[in-house]
């Protein structure tokens, strides 16, 4: 089969490798569409993949082509959104609900083979049916929902809350769809490029900016959400919170990234700093507000690119150009 193929640090190209092969309680899936995201740029600098060459790809959805032989949940032809979190199910984390937290934590396209290829194999259990309305080639859309879906598990929810998104990328779009859903009264979203504010202006923020002091908020927000990884924004949005609310790092920044707090302040004005680390519990979630509509991937999904072109999805990424980016094999 063909597959794209994270062969060292920096370097990526699409190669015929082995068709891969079922254990006894894995499904193969032909992969119909892989969204591209932040978490591909860090494998592509050799980050979170433990060892490398690598099939990237953990956002991916298609048709089962084949089952393991234990296999009596799904059957050859259904289609399915495949949640890519794989937890050991035996350590502290694990046994106490918090597999996203696993010590042993691992991903398919992030530590095992991944869906930027023509098949993809997965654990029966990772595997969401897709309802018949559903296009399949959307629904690589479901994964990076799901992660959004668990930003806001973490977030606990805070009726009337104003809200300040860093990012309009895929990611930040998508926290702008969930705030407006959990009884956000307003959502505010920065970014520094034009075009992918415009995306937000359509989807419905209440105003949108290339930077917080453009927008009249002296007293800042009650939640604010970095979804850019970027030092810049992260030490930026810190600051804007205000008393008693909270800050969510829910993009991925580089191992190396800092950033500097005030803990007179964190302390006096009892402000929390969380994080939203990938999927929890909230893939069957996703799904399903997926299946309701609550995202328009016509929307979202700015480019589809042959799997042959994944060098060149990268470089498009990588430039900041379009959203969700997805390869179709």
């Amino acid at each position: 089969m063909r597959a794209a193929i994270v062969e060292a640090p920096g370097k990526v190209s699409v190669t015929t490798v082995p068709d891969p092969t079922p254990g006894p309680r894995d499904v193969v899936v032909s992969v119909a569409s892989c969204g591209l995201c932040g978490t591909d740029l860090h494998i592509l600098q050799g980050e979170f993949a433990p060892s490398l060459p690598l099939v990237p790809g953990h956002e991916f959805a298609g048709e089962i082509v084949g089952i393991g032989a234990d296999v009596t949940e799904l059957a050859v032809g259904d289609r399915v959104a495949v949640d890519p979190s794989l937890h050991c199910h035996e350590c502290r984390y694990c046994r106490s609900g918090r597999g996203n937290l696993c010590d042993r934590w691992a991903a398919i396209g992030v530590t095992v083979q991944g869906g930027a290829a023509e098949f993809a194999v997965a654990p029966v259990a990772n595997c969401v049916k897709l309802p018949e309305h559903v296009d399949v080639r959307d629904a690589a859309l479901i994964e990076p929902l799901s992660c959004a879906v668990r930003g806001y598990d973490v977030l606990r929810g805070n009726l009337g809350a104003e809200v300040l998104i860093y990012g309009s990328g895929t990611m930040g779009l998508m926290m702008l769809e969930l705030a407006k859903r959990t009884g956000a009264a307003g959502v505010d979203i920065l970014d520094i490029n034009p075009d992918r504010l415009a995306t937000a202006d359509l989807l419905g923020c209440s105003r949108s900016a290339s930077a917080a002091d453009e927008l009249d908020r002296p007293h800042g927000w009650d939640v604010v959400i970095d979804a850019t990884g970027n030092a810049g924004a992260i030490q930026d949005g810190i600051g804007r919170v205000a008393k008693g609310g909270t800050f969510l790092q829910f993009g991925v920044a580089d191992y190396a990234t800092t950033a500097v707090i005030e803990p007179y302040r964190i302390y006096n004005q009892e402000i929390t700093i969380t994080g939203s680390m990938a999927v929890l519990h909230s893939f069957e979630r996703a799904a399903a507000l997926f299946a309701a509509g609550v995202l328009d991937p016509s929307v979202f999904i700015s480019d589809r690119l042959p799997l042959e072109q994944y060098p060149q999805a990268i470089d498009r990424f990588k430039a900041g150009r379009g959203r969700k980016i997805v390869v179709q094999p």
